[in-house]
This record gives structure tokens, C-alpha cells and sequence, in this order.
């Protein structure tokens, strides 16, 4: 293993660790805020994201292999961001997460049941991931209104950035965060309650049924349809012919280990996978796998330091942090709208997904995200039955 160390490989893990972390991080806490955690208790769910998803990479790479990457479920915590904190608390939320967990484990390990979820419809789990991620999407928009210099700057790096490199557009426009936060903003007084290290805070989740059945699940949706099989597919472009089953149950396991502290599930990773999979981490395949494990061990040293990069945000007023947060999930809205009113005959029931997502209702105390994915899928039988029987007509 040590033969096939390489600098090319280490730096290229160390730069996609640092674009997936400066690319999302301001989600996961502003999803964990959102759905009832308070800011020390968001700092413990960064921190076991940061971790965990850290940990499962350096196991990846050092027993597959591969340089297959490991991130955390920005679609996931997006729909965090979209949701209502529920009747229940923060506690019933740790417990969707818990069942997120299980749920990509048995994906893993029950075939059928793999099978069953690889075999939603691609434009239904793209529109149900555009429905979740556009009101984060609107967040930079409305903040020029309510300071059009702070977040005019950050929004003017982001397009400019784009344009040029799509992949440190994020990056960057966290770059212009920071100097605007220091000089345009009046800051936030410091919590009393947070460190340079975060403080490890026990709950015991709440298995609560409409929680774990509206969160829960959609959680699951958007994290194997966003992130899992995407970046099986990103390794299968690389030349890796990997089987799907051992890594998702890999995922899973390290998202059981974090779940009760409030970390967000964990899952194979698309965009920094990109990156570490490609002849910019090293010539020769097989050794690409140390960009994989540096990688995991750059995202632990960001989990022991997550204090200070919380105390950092916490200086921030909200709509900076949602502006920051809003323009690094545009791309994957605009992929997913895409994908989702690609075909014309099958537009009606992304609209219908896309929509129930959107409007951030809940019926039962089950999430809109839930019913836009049954009501999709409703939809689409009909229309299939429909279809079937005209075609049997003589």
C-alpha cells in the first residue's frame, strides 16, 4: 500500500476535501438549525458528519482500492432546510435519521430491495430533489434585498467564478463570504456555548412514525437517487466496475454511527469523486486510492475543528449563511429540473412531484417531499395503464 503513495494523489484528495467541505458545509448546519437543533447541537452533527463521512472514505479507499469518494447528503440536508421542525422535536428528527440509515444498509444488502429503489423513475427523483432544493435556491435572491452590497458581492464572485470554473465557484464566493463578513456586516455575538472544539452532546432519538415516515424516507430518496447512485456511476465512467451493494451498506453503516448525534447521512459522493477518480490524482489507476484516503483524513481533522468553523458561521447573519448555502445547490437544482421535464409524455408527473416538494406542505404530519413521490408515481401508472390500453385496442 505504501508503494503506491503518491503526491499527485494526496494533494488531489486534500483539494477535493476542501472544495466538498467550502461547497456545503453551510447547508448541513443551516438543515440541522432548520428542523429544531440548536446551534451546539448542530456543531455536534457537523462535527459526526464530518467524521463519519471521513472515516467510511480512509475504509473505502484502504480496502477497496478505488479512489471512490465519500460525502455527506447535501440533498439530504437540503430537505432539512425545507422542512418544518417537527411536533415531536429535534430528538424525532434523529430518528428519521437512524431510519435513513437502515433503509440505505438493507438497499445494500436485500438486492430486491436495491433494485426497487434504482428503479424509481429518473425524472420522479429528479424532480423531488429540485422541488426540495428551490426555496434554498431563492435564499441569495432574497438576501439582495435585504443587503444588496454583501450579498451582491458574493453573488457577482459566484457568477464570475462559474463561468470560468464551475467546480471553485463555491469556493471562492465562501472566500468573499469571509471578507465581507468582516467588513460589510454588523456580526453576531459569539454563542457562549461553542469552542474551537465541538462539544460532543448525547440525545436519544425519537422514533416518532410521521417523522420517520415523512423525513425519514424522503431522506433516503434524495440520498440514494442524488448522491449513491450517481457516484456509482461516476466510478463506472472511470474505468471501476464496482459492485453497488457493499458501498451503499458501507454508507449506511457510517451513517447509523452518526445518526443520534444529529449527524446527516453519509453516502458515495459524485462531484469530488470526479476529481479523485481522474488522471489529475495519479496515471496509473491503481493508485489513485490514496486520494480517497487523504481525502477522509482531511474531513476528521475538519470534524475535530468544528468549534471554530462554527463559531466562524455563527458570526454571520442568517441570510448570508443561506446566500452562501443557496448558490452552491443552483447547479444541482438546474440538473435536476433538467432531468425531471426532459421527456414531454412524462412531464405531468414531474410537475406534480416537483410541486408537492416545492410548497413545503404536510398532510398527516408526512412531508409534501413523501406525497409528491407517491403522487408521482400514481401518475405515472395511470398513464402507463392508459397507454397499455389504447394500444390493446383492436
Amino acid at each position: 500500500m505504501l508503494r503506491d503513495l503518491s503526491l499527485q494523489a494526496i494533494f488531489n484528495g486534500i483539494l477535493a476535501a476542501f472544495v466538498g467541505a467550502a461547497s456545503s458545509f453551510a447547508i448541513i448546519l443551516s438543515g440541522l438549525v432548520a428542523v429544531g437543533a440548536t446551534e451546539a447541537q448542530a456543531a455536534t452533527g457537523l462535527m459526526l458528519s464530518f467524521i463519519t463521512m471521513g472515516l467510511a472514505g480512509i475504509v473505502a479507499g484502504a480496502v477497496g482500492r478505488i479512489p471512490i469518494g465519500v460525502a455527506w447528503s447535501t440533498p439530504g440536508a437540503a430537505l432539512l432546510g425545507s422542512s418544518a421542525v417537527p411536533d415531536a422535536g429535534f430528538p424525532a428528527v434523529l430518528g428519521a435519521f437512524v431510519v435513513c440509515a437502515g433503509l440505505i444498509i438493507a438497499s445494500g444488502l436485500i438486492r430486491p430491495f436495491g433494485r426497487l429503489v434504482e428503479n424509481i423513475p429518473k425524472h420522479l427523483a429528479a424532480a423531488l430533489i429540485a422541488g426540495v432544493l428551490i426555496q434554498l435556491c431563492f435564499a441569495p435572491f432574497d438576501g439582495l434585498a435585504q443587503a444588496p452590497i454583501a450579498v451582491g458581492a458574493i453573488v457577482l464572485a459566484w457568477v464570475v467564478v462559474f463561468v470560468v470554473s464551475p467546480r471553485w465557484a463555491v469556493p471562492v464566493a465562501l472566500i468573499v463570504f469571509l471578507i465581507v463578513l468582516m467588513t460589510l456586516v454588523d456580526r453576531q455575538p459569539v454563542p457562549t456555548d461553542l469552542a474551537l472544539f465541538a462539544r460532543w452532546e448525547w440525545i436519544w432519538p425519537h422514533f416518532d412514525v410521521p417523522t420517520s415516515i415523512g423525513l425519514g424516507v424522503p431522506l433516503f430518496i434524495v440520498t440514494m437517487a442524488g448522491q449513491n447512485i450517481p457516484g456509482v456511476a461516476v466510478m463506472r465512467t472511470n474505468n471501476y466496475q464496482i459492485k453497488a451493494g457493499p458501498w451503499f451498506t458501507l454508507t449506511g453503516i457510517f451513517s447509523a454511527i452518526g445518526a443520534p448525534f444529529g449527524g446527516v447521512a453519509v453516502n458515495l459522493a459524485a462531484i469530488t469523486a470526479a476529481m479523485m477518480a481522474s488522471e489529475q490524482s495519479h496515471a496509473d489507476p491503481a493508485r489513485r486510492y490514496w486520494a480517497s484516503i487523504s481525502a477522509g483524513i482531511v474531513y476528521v481533522i475538519f470534524g475535530i475543528f468544528t468549534g471554530a468553523i462554527v463559531v466562524v458561521v455563527s458570526l454571520a447573519p442568517l441570510y448570508l449563511i443561506q446566500a452562501v448555502a443557496g448558490l452552491a445547490l443552483i447547479p444541482a437544482f438546474v440538473a435536476g429540473v433538467a432531468t425531471a421535464f426532459e421527456s414531454p409524455n412524462r412531464r405531468m408527473s414531474a410537475a406534480v412531484t416537483f410541486l408537492f416538494g416545492a410548497s413545503g406542505m404536510a398532510l398527516l404530519g408526512i412531508s409534501g417531499a413523501f406525497w409528491g413521490l407517491v403522487a408521482g408515481l400514481g401518475i405515472d401508472g395511470l398513464q402507463r395503464a392508459m397507454t397499455q390500453r389504447r394500444n390493446s385496442r383492436p
